[in-house]
């Protein structure tokens, strides 16, 4: 599965958009001005998205890897 189909599988189970969760992460004071703070580990953004969205393992790890920048797996 490609990133983008991640994404767009994330939209729709979820109706949040990558700036929807980005803006959530920001809230939650794991990005600052859109970047992901250094001590925020993969596991704690994983275990959130699970338990907020529903997320499985992989669409949470697709999150985390839009917090740092990356534009595909």
């Amino acid at each position: 599965m490609s990133f983008q189909a991640y994404i767009d599988n994330i939209q729709k189970k979820t109706g949040k958009s990558p700036d929807d969760f980005k803006k959530l992460a920001e809230k939650k004071g794991f990005l600052v001005k859109g970047k992901l703070k250094p001590e925020v580990k993969a596991g704690e953004i994983v275990t959130c998205l699970k338990k907020d969205f529903g997320l499985g393992h992989g669409h949470s790890m697709a999150i985390y890897a839009l917090f740092k920048g990356i534009k595909s797996l």
